[in-house]
Order: structure tokens, then sequence, then C-alpha cells
């Protein structure tokens, strides 16, 4: 079988023809994107929600850094490098790590962070290590979904409790306290009081570890807000290891509570001290924790917890915060997380809020040194901090990958760049690749935008023009010559009634750029704005598109949104607003839009009039979450659908498809897992794959959703926020909440893979063109700072075996058939890659391959894959580097030298080669003569002769090789040759037929017969080959 490329649409369907609708299965699709990988690019220069670290006390240089969404991070070194050590569990957000106190192999994991923000991810359940964090065991509990501490018995590394808080949107019953004494084998829920109040925090006496503190905590989240205490809330305490348990409460706030955070002075049981929240707050009135007096604040006992004394207001919003920590050497010295770090000196009766002036602020992990308190530890929102001199000074590690995208773009650079909205660290951007040997460093990410960042919108012609939106749907229009940022959130206009509009915005609110005119916008409030002069101007072309339901008539944990409650809606300024726009690329006029009520509409006219589509989306909850909508690039009637049930404590997956503009919608979920999905997009080539993000991971669909298959690869465990196809390069890129941006360079397999490709013999995937750069190689050193890999330059070929085979070849031709170089290609069934370095490679005099020299020049190469009796044939693409120019007279010219240059290193090094040989043998007979008892003068002088001979055409052979290396100076600048490049070349192409003459001469007379008369017939080496001559014209 012969397939040429460039006739496949001629014959490739008669002779590969699959069964019709033929499916790709599950195991061919796995096979055939094995070698698919992802390439982290960071960034680090700013970091994401630390949510706990556990410190090996026995060698503080060994720390446990646990994250909100990027899992699980291990020290060895104090921070100079951290290693992800938990990549490949079912999830990546921790709520606590903690190392047992008698044995540090042992390492216990309790998954969901506890912070209660509305972009909280869960988990699920207790993780354990026995070899320090190599390999864990799931030890169950997996409902309890977030959990805030793990206390492990001072002496029994078996013996632990789990403080759970539960399900934090919707009621539980796995939420409380839980006990094991048999390493999680087996657990015993030792408190429980109702399905809505859950444990936040857990200290034990380490002293006498029968006696224990519980924090327990009442809360729920919904869509519409939050409310963050109760009369759950309060203070438990256990005598005899948890088999009983008593409230607290002499001193301590009366009524209803909030979070409550603990900790008890490690050299004396009988201080205890708590940050308490207890002030409920009417709506508009703000979350909770200022400083103005009232129940919140910090708590002390000096009996065990019989009695408490208020001793400051100290409380800074307390819903996403409350710990408190006692220096286990001093107890007048405490220290509370919050926005900003406090610190007292005094046994927490006055606080300072300059504990971490300088350090991102967010601060929920603070650990203190028992050996030494000036030693420090901090994780907030951008990572882990440490101080050597008590809060004084922090030192910000930059090493740990962690940043939560919510939202990301690419722009049309070449190398492109990526920029992503972070969570609490604006946005950011980088190139993907810099085209140098140092990779992505931390000083190629520059901002773009503050506050919590999200959507960034790259102009899809101008790279100097991008949009990047903070919360709350604050977008600014940013130069990025200049670096002027204009603010441009459409403001609402009183009407002809002078009536103000009710404008909500979402916390992600949608920007989108119009796929029909450059200079069009959309973004969305509770309704749709256009803007066509890139937002100097808007005009709202719809009404509401939501509910508009007034979230004080809605109740959680059956309390009235208008009624009071602690931290009331902490973190959802409003509800009922937009959280998704899809314009079709085929019709300017259709618009969907989707928002957080579950409101689905369209409009086919501009926005002239809409649609509510809602209840057409069959089988869909009421009022839940749309995350996304794609509108097919390739029929105006097919729009895909994604919606988010977990604010409503529904963890089903809802991914749905309509191929007639909305009015019938079906479920297309096989093979999706159970999760929400966050993310959706279509290949902008083929229509047929589709991509999904969800809390897990991302899945790909070949096609159009009738079944979905993970792209996992070699990505960790994390959520994908976001994703985009390249749509010039091909490359898929994701947004991660937790592990920053990746990208799988190239997917054109999977633009490519039917059924009928997996099961031919053989399959070539086109190649991507491929780009003749030199790499910049800065000089720099930068030791323990995060450093992302480049893509290697080259092309990258691909194709596809059905069996495995022991005859495959790989050739690179010119467009006349000559070789230009054979490659080493694997021959396992499946997807193959092989990497071409675009050198050239020719035969030297003696017929055998040289070494590959100068790259090729720019054109188009014909690619030709033989594998057993089938040979498929297809073309690469070669360009310069597009940022420089050279006429096609100076890269011909140019090419012309370089090869002059390369066909005299061959000779140079055969000729070199035979000089090292007959060296190596004039070494062998001297120890010879040296051992034998036979004195031969004669020879003694034969053998200096000839190493006199060699030792002259050596430096001779150095003085006339000087042109044959200079092919390499030359491919080094884009541009002519240098004239003194050219001279080189030419006095060797002069010199060098004298000095490979003499060495031959040499090795046919004085060499041979030195040989002949050194060792006998049996055991005489062979003289080295003449060394030939190549022709300067090639």
């Amino acid at each position: 079988m012969r397939i040429r490329r460039s006739l496949l649409s001629a014959f490739l369907v008669p002779l590969l023809v699959a069964p019709l609708h033929a499916q790709v299965t599950a195991d061919q699709f796995a096979a055939a994107t094995s070698v698919l990988k992802w390439r982290e690019v960071g960034p680090t220069i700013m970091s994401g929600r630390v949510s706990d670290l556990a410190v090996v006390e026995s060698d503080p240089r060994i720390f446990y850094v646990g994250t909100a969404t990027g899992g699980l991070w291990k020290t060895m070194n104090a921070g100079i490098t951290f290693d992800a050590i938990f990549t490949d569990q079912a999830t990546s957000s921790i709520g606590d790590v903690t190392v047992a106190p008698s044995n540090p192999n042992v390492v216990w994991v309790g998954s969901g962070e506890p912070q209660n923000r509305q972009s909280s991810p869960w988990g699920n359940g207790v993780y354990r290590s026995v070899d320090a964090g190599r390999t864990w065991k799931h030890l169950g509990l997996e409902n309890t979904h977030h959990i805030s501490r793990i206390q492990v018995h001072p002496r029994d590394p078996d013996v632990a409790y789990v403080a759970a808080v539960g399900h934090l949107w919707g009621p539980n019953s796995e939420r409380g306290v839980y006990k094991t004494v048999d390493g999680g084998q087996s657990w015993d829920q030792v408190l429980f009081l109702d399905e809505n109040t859950g444990t936040i925090d857990l200290v034990m006496d380490p002293n006498d570890p029968q006696t224990l503190f519980a924090a327990m905590y009442q809360r729920q989240r919904r869509a519409w807000g939050y409310n963050g205490g109760g009369p759950g809330s309060g203070i438990y305490r256990s005598h005899d290891g948890g088999e009983s348990w008593e409230e607290v409460t002499e001193g301590l706030p009366s009524g209803d509570k909030g979070r409550i955070g603990l900790d008890i002075y490690r050299r004396d049981g009988n201080i205890v001290c708590a940050i308490v929240e207890a002030d409920a707050r009417a709506p508009g009135r703000g979350f909770g924790g200022d400083q103005g007096g009232g129940e919140n604040g910090v708590y002390c006992s000096e009996d065990r917890g019989d009695s408490w004394e208020k001793r400051s207001d100290t409380n800074n919003r307390p819903m996403y915060y409350s710990q408190i920590r006692i220096d286990p050497n001093d107890p007048e010295r405490i220290y509370t997380g919050g926005s900003d770090m406090f610190r007292s000196s005094d046994g927490g009766r006055t606080f300072t809020n300059d504990a971490a002036a300088g350090v991102h602020l967010d601060h929920h992990a603070i650990w203190v040194d028992p050996s030494d308190s000036d030693h420090l530890l901090l994780g907030s929102d951008g990572g882990v901090s440490v101080s050597w001199d008590r809060s004084d000074n922090w030192y910000q590690f930059r090493n740990l990958p962690i940043s939560q995208m919510y939202e990301i773009g690419v722009d049309m650079r070449d190398p492109y760049h990526v920029c992503g909205g972070l969570q609490d660290n604006g946005s950011w951007c980088a190139p993907s690749d810099t085209w140098s040997n140092q990779g992505i460093r931390t000083r190629d990410w520059y901002n773009v935008g503050s506050g919590d960042g999200f959507f960034t919108v790259m102009h899809p012609t101008d790279p100097t023009v991008m949009f990047a939106e903070s919360q709350g749907g604050n977008i600014t229009r940013v130069d990025l010559t200049t670096n002027e940022r204009a603010r441009i959130r459409p403001e609402g206009r009183p009407d002809a009634d002078g009536q103000e509009p009710d404008l909500r915005w979402n916390w992600d609110s949608p920007v989108q750029f119009s796929s029909h005119d450059a200079s069009t916008l959309f973004v969305g409030s509770n309704m749709l704005f256009k803007s066509t002069d890139m937002g100097q101007s808007w005009e709202a072309i719809s009404p509401d598109l939501t509910y508009a339901v007034d979230r004080e008539t809605l109740e959680i944990m059956g309390v009235l949104g208008s009624e009071a409650q602690i931290s009331i809606n902490d973190g959802q300024s409003s509800y009922g607003n937009l959280t998704a726009i899809g314009e079709s690329p085929v019709d300017a006029g259709l618009i969907y839009t989707g928002s957080d009520d579950g409101r689905l509409q369209v409009t086919q006219d501009g926005g002239a009039t809409w649609t509510d589509l809602t209840a057409h989306v069959r089988g869909l909850p009421a009022n839940t979450y749309v995350t996304r909508i794609v509108v097919s690039h390739a029929d105006a009637a097919t729009v895909y659908a994604a919606f988010d049930g977990h604010r409503s404590d529904d963890y089903a997956t809802y991914v749905y498809k309509s191929t007639n503009f909305g009015a019938d919608w079906s479920l297309i979920t096989n093979g999706l897992p159970m999760s929400s999905v966050n993310a959706l997009a279509q290949h902008p080539s083929n229509p047929d794959v589709l991509f999904v993000g969800n809390e897990v991971g991302i899945y790909a669909s070949t096609d159009a959703g009738a079944s979905w298959m993970s792209l996992q690869r070699d990505l960790p465990t994390v959520p994908v926020d976001d994703i985009k196809i390249h749509p010039r390069d091909n490359d898929l890129v994701i947004g991660t909440h937790g592990r920053g941006i990746w990208i799988m360079d190239d997917i054109g397999v999977l633009e490519e893979l039917t059924a009928a490709a997996v099961v031919a013999p053989a399959h070539l995937f086109n190649v991507r063109r491929a780009t003749s750069y030199n790499s910049y190689n800065p000089q720099g050193w930068t030791p323990g700072i995060f450093v992302a890999d480049n893509p290697e330059m080259g092309a990258r070929i691909r194709y596809h075996l059905a069996a495995e085979s022991d005859d495959v070849a790989l050739t690179i031709m010119d467009p006349m058939g000559s070789t230009v170089r054979e490659l080493s290609p694997s021959g396992t069934a499946g997807l193959n890659e092989v990497l071409w370095d675009l050198r050239l490679q020719a035969d030297g005099t003696d017929g055998e391959l040289m070494e590959p020299g100068p790259r090729v020049m720019p054109g188009t190469y014909l690619v030709r894959l033989e594998a057993g009796d089938a040979v498929i044939e297809g073309e690469v693409s070669v360009r310069l580097d597009p940022r420089t120019s050279m006429s096609r007279a100076v890269i011909t010219a140019r090419h012309a030298a370089m090869m002059e240059s390369y066909r005299l290193s061959g000779a140079v090094e055969e000729a070199n080669e035979a000089l090292a040989s007959v060296s190596s043998q004039l070494t062998a007979i001297d120890e010879m003569l040296e051992e034998s008892a036979d004195e031969s003068e004669a020879l003694e002088d034969e053998v200096a002769a000839v190493r006199t001979a060699v030792e002259s055409i050596r430096e001779d052979l150095g003085d006339a090789a000087g042109g044959a290396g200079v092919w390499g100076r030359i491919q080094g600048v884009s541009g002519p040759a240098s004239a003194d490049a050219l001279w080189a070349i030419d006095a060797s192409w002069t010199n060098l037929p004298g000095v490979i003459n003499r060495l031959n001469t040499l090795l046919s007379g004085d060499v041979g017969g030195l040989y002949r008369r050194a060792y006998q017939d049996a055991t005489r080496p062979a003289v080295p080959d003449s060394v030939g001559m190549p022709s300067r014209g090639g």
C-alpha cells in the first residue's frame, strides 16, 4: 500500500474504509494519543491558595504544603525545591496535612479545603502515607467533602481524629469528629450535632492526648448567598479521647456563632485560645469581622476551657480565615490569620496587623517552630513564605507552581503569548515559547491586571491590545505598548423616567470578542452589552436575561435572606447575573446567554428579541448554573452548553447539545465522570472534536460529544477551568485552578483521529509547519527558581501503527526526491513521535553518513513513512524565524557557504579519526617494546618518526580545518556569511587537500610498514582507510 498525502483525498477512503458510524474505542484512543504530552508553563511569580502546612519537627527542613486546588507538595531542603507528591489521586484539594509526631514517615491528609469560598473545591475523604509521601492509601470518609484538621496521637501514629466540616453546598450527615485506632481501617463518628454543622477546627493537648477541643461550625453556601453561622456553632471538649463531649460556654458569646479557630499552648494544656465569630449582619452590612466591638474576637481560657475571657475584638473576615496560633514557647505571643496577619505580645489583648508586611494578603496557615520561635512559615493566597526573625521580615518562595487560573486567553504573536486571570493574583501573561535555552522563566511573566483576575481576552489581530477583567465585571482595556489601562465596564444610565438600571455582575462576568468584527465586544451583567468600538461606548442589547429573583426571599438553612446572618453572602455580591455568552461564528445575529440562576436564552436577530430555552433542556434541574455555551463554527443550528449543579449540592455531569437552535437538547456525557463541568471548547477546524474541563482534569471527544475519553496523560489531577485551542498553531491550552497553565503542543492527531486511522496498518498524521530559528542563550544563573520547558525546535512527526513492527523507516526528502535525513523511528503499536531537528545529513567521502549538519533551507519537504508493505508520504513546511528578514539570494548564498563548510567537516572528522587511531597504536607498540626482552632500536626510531609525522599532520590539519567548523557560526546569525567566515572556508578548501594527501601517504607508507614490522599477521591492526577529499561543488 502506498499513499501520497497530496493524493490522500483521492483514494484514502476506499483503502482505509471503516464501518459506517464507527467510533474510536477507549483503548484505541489511549493508544492513538499515548505520546501526547502536557507542558507546564507556570506561573510561579504569583502562587495560589495554601490551606495547610505540616513540618517534620525533628528536621524542619522537611515540610509539606497543602493547597486549596494544587495538591500536596514536599520540600526536603527548606523550600529550595518542592516536589508534587499527590498528583495521581482522585482529588487535588487539600484541607489538612499532618505528620505523625511519633513517626515522620506517617503522613495523614484530609481532602477538601475548608475555606468556604464560592470557588472552593471539594475532596473525597482521608489519605495516609507510611513512606513519607511516596505512596498513598485512601481510607474512606468520601462524603465528608471538606476536612479542616487531623490530630494524631503523639505516641501512636495509628490513632487519629478527623475534623470534617461536611458538604458546603447542602446538608449531609458525614461530618463532625471521626476517630480511628487502626490507622484508618475503620472509623467511629464520635461527635455529631446535625446535618448542617461540622467541625472546623480540632486541637489536642500534646501532653494529655485524651483532651481535645473541637470547634463546631454551622454554615451553608448556595448559588445566591452564604449563611455562615447558627446555633450549631460552638466549642466542645472531651477529656476521654473523644468518647464523650461537652460544650464549653462560660465567658463565650451566647446565641448564634460562626467560624471558630482554636489553639492550645504546647507547654501548658490549661491555656487554650479561640478566635470566635459571633456577629450576625443584616443584608448590606458586609460579612462580619470588623474591629469595631461586638462579640467577635479572641477569647482565651487558663483553666482548660472551663471559663473564657474575651481579650480582643480582632477577627478579620472569619469565614475565610479564623486561624489562631500561640507561640509554642511564649503564651504571650499570639498570631492570627486574616487579610493581614496579626500579632500580639500581651496574650492577645492587643494586636497589630503588621506581622506579614509586604507578604501577599489572605493568610490561612501559620506554623511556629517549637525549637526556634524566630522561625515561622506562612501560607496565604499567594503561596508560602518564611521568616527567621519572628515575623518582622519574610521571604516568599517563588518555585511553587500552584496558581489558580479562572480564565485564559491566547494571542496571535509568534510565538503566541498565553494570559490568564488568577484567584486573588491579578492577570498575567507570558510567551508560550521563549526560543531560548532557559525556558520560560519567572521573569518572562508580566502583569496586565489586578484584583482577582478573570477573563483575559486578546484582540484577534492586534497583539498590542487586550482586555483584562477583575471581579465583578471590572474590565480594563490594556495597551501592552504603554501599559496604560482604561476602565471600560458599562455603567448603567437612567431611563426616560430617571430610573437607574439594576446592573448585577457576576464574580466571573463573561467577556467575549465577536468572531465577525475585531472591534466588537460583548460583556454580560444581568443584561448583555455590546460595544463596536472596543469598549469606548456600550449598548444594552437585551432586557434582564435572568430570573431576577430577590435573594432576600430565599432561605439558607431555614433563614430568610432578609434576616441577619453571620458572614451573610460573603463572596456573593449579587444573584441573577450572566455567566456565559455564546456568539455564533456563522451567524452574527445568533447569540446565546446563560446565567447563574440557570436561565438559558437566545436571540437570532442580534438582540432585538430573545427566547427563553431553559424549559427545553430536559432532565436539567431548575436553576442550574450555566458555565459555558459553545456555538458550532460548522453549523449555525448546533450549540453546546455545560451546566454546573454543585451549587445545589448536585455533582452530576451536565453537558448538552442541540442541533436546532436550542429547541431540543440531548445529554452528551457518555464517558465523562461524575463531576462539575467548568470548561467546554470546540476545535476550530474539526467541529467533531470537543473538549471538557472538570474538577479532576480534561476529556476529549472526536465524535461531536457522542463519547468522551480522558486526555489526562501526564497532567496532574487538577480542576480545569478554561480551554483554548490556538487557531494557528493548533496547541491545546488549558487554565487549571491550582497548577497554572499547561499546553499540549500540536493536537493535529486529535483533529485527524478516526476509526479508519487507527485500524489502518499505518497512518501518517499531518505535520505542523516547523520554524528554524537560533535559540537565545542568555547568561544567568537562577538556582531554585521555577523554569518551564520550551517545546523542542523542529518538526514533530507523528504516525500510528495498528500493530508492532520491526520494519519501519522514516525519511525526509527534498522536492527533487533526494534524501535529506534518515530518522530513527519506533515500531511500537499505537502513536509514535519522531522529532526532526531540521538538520540535514550527508554522506561522507567514505560513503558513511556524516554527523548531522546545518538546518535545511526554508521550503516544503517530503516525509516518507515505510512500515511493512505500507508507504505513506506527507509534507512538512519549514520556515525561517519570522522575526528575521533575508532575501532569497542571501538565504541561498548563506546555505551554500554552510554546505561548503559542512562538507569539509566530514573530511576533517575522518582525518582526525585516522590520526587518533594511529596514535593509539603507537602507544600500544611502545608498551610492547617496553615489555619485550629484545631490544629493537630501529623499531623505536620508526615509531618516533611516525609519531612526529602524525603530530605534524595534526597541527597542520588544525590550521587548515578552520573553515570546516564555521557553518555553525554562519547559521547562528540570520544574515549573510561574514567575510571572515567565507575566507576561512576558501582557505580550508585551498589548504586541506595537501594535508589530506600527506596523511594518506603516511597511512599507505610508513604506518603500514610499521604495523607489518611490529605485529604478527594474526594480531596486526588494520591501517585506517585513506581519507577522501570532497569536491567543493557537492
